[in-house]
């Protein structure tokens, strides 16, 4: 194992920081991965500090929970590059950075001479991150595009949810996190052919192009079988209710379950452990015992296809259903899991935040992250990293950044500039 002071995969990378909320989480990444993150800033601070969740839910520009989750380990310097003298001082950080990352409307920045083309006037190899909906081209490329409309767009709005359901919104900002991460991938990719080749690109990245990959198989079912993919709720891919298949509430919560699907144990095992403690009902007699044992894909295939049997098999489903549902409930969700793990069935619990606090798996870990809060006289837990590397280590090394807390860290230390001067720009708007 490494040591503690051990490099950092990119801690030779520095990174100014443009981007929105649909792009924070790729500079994030890039951050925890060691690069030299500076987020810049308006006067006003990014908006983004304005979203809530807050700490103790009192509302301020250091205790948006969703602010302190996205920029862990990163600077921040204040500047508006609207403002003329703004965009002066951006060129001279330009000139010492490798990557800059932006989410603004297409077109924004080469108006103010800070494209790519502009760019790379100031340093020819330089990297550009553009993050936005539709991407830098096309009919589409300067449509508004909040999360709701990626994910609309991309696809995955319309898998998600229940059959009787309007097309259901993911939970927090799925579209933001997927073209983060595709932008963070293409510009590590970028580095490493700038690294070997000496030159820099620009790397365009399309949310709606991102989401591609959530569809699971939907364009394949059009392409090679004309077949629309609809939602279906937990059942996924299934389309009936399947003893088994979906959430089931315990007595302290829930699990999920995916009995009869390759990869685990057989209905066989399931029907046994329920005659092992007396509440397999009626399941462990005729003609319930073999339709049990015979539960899988296969069945189900049969299933659709015997149209006239198919009436009474969905009432013994249905009863097989309401016995499991008593059997499930009568358990907390861990003896749920871990008696159907011990089984190699296909269990696992719907963890709630509280349950993510507290797995044994992740405790031991170590992934979750202590980062203390001078400000706030507290001490933070972060969500822990998405990957370990054994000799470049990842880590969080500092706190989010108060509201341009590295100002006079970056212009006076980093670029040689005068007291005097700082005060000037600041009176006039520019930081």
């Amino acid at each position: 194992m490494p040591s503690a002071n051990a490099p950092a995969a990119l801690d030779d990378i520095r990174v100014l920081d443009l981007a929105g909320e649909i792009g924070q989480y790729c500079t994030k990444l890039l951050a925890d991965l060691g690069a030299d993150v500076i987020k810049i800033e308006p006067p006003e601070g990014d908006p983004v500090r304005d979203l809530p969740p807050f700490y103790h839910d009192e509302p301020g520009p250091d205790k948006s929970l969703y602010w302190l989750n996205l920029n862990t380990n990163k600077r921040s310097a204040t500047l508006s590059i609207a403002d003329a003298e703004g965009r002066k001082l951006f060129e001279k950080l330009v000139a010492t950075a490798d990557v800059v990352v932006e989410s603004f409307e297409p077109g924004y920045l080469d108006g103010l001479g800070l494209g790519y083309e502009g760019l790379t006037q100031i340093k020819p190899e330089i990297i550009l991150t553009s993050v936005t909906g539709f991407g830098q081209t096309g009919p589409h490329a300067h449509y508004k595009a909040p999360d709701i409309v990626g994910v609309a767009m991309g696809g995955i709005m319309w898998l998600a949810g229940d059959p009787q359901d309007p097309p259901n919104v993911p939970p927090w900002r799925q579209g933001y996190i997927s073209a983060s991460i595709q932008a963070a991938a293409g510009t590590m990719m970028a580095i490493y052919h700038r690294d070997v080749q000496g030159e820099g690109q620009h790397v365009d990245v399309s949310m709606q192009e991102a989401l591609s990959i959530a569809q699971e198989n939907a364009m394949q079912s059009w392409d090679m079988l004309e077949a629309l993919r609809n939602r279906n709720g937990e059942r996924g891919m299934i389309p009936i209710n399947f003893p088994g298949v979906g959430a089931y509430e315990c007595s302290d919560g829930y699990v999920f379950g995916y009995v009869g699907t390759p990869g685990g144990a057989a209905w066989t095992e399931l029907l046994g452990w329920m005659i092992e403690e007396g509440a397999a009902e009626d399941l462990a007699e005729e003609p319930y015992f073999e339709f049990c044992n015979n539960l899988n894909l296969r069945f189900l295939q049969g299933l659709l296809q015997d149209t006239a049997t198919l009436g009474q098999k969905i009432q013994m489903l249905s009863h097989v259903e309401e016995v499991l549902k008593r059997f499930i409930a009568s358990k907390g969700k861990w003896e749920m899991y871990e008696g159907g793990q011990g089984r190699r069935l296909l269990f696992g619990i719907v963890s709630t935040p509280e349950d993510i606090a507290n797995n044994p798996q992740l405790q031991y870990r170590k992934w979750l992250t202590p980062i203390e809060h001078p400000e706030l006289q507290d001490t933070l837990q972060y969500p822990g990293p998405p990957y370990r590397l054994s000799e470049t280590l990842w880590a969080i090394r500092r706190r989010p950044p108060l509201l341009g807390e590295h100002n006079s860290e970056i212009y006076e230390g980093e670029l040689a500039m005068q007291q005097e001067e700082l005060k000037r720009l600041r009176a006039a708007g520019a930081i």
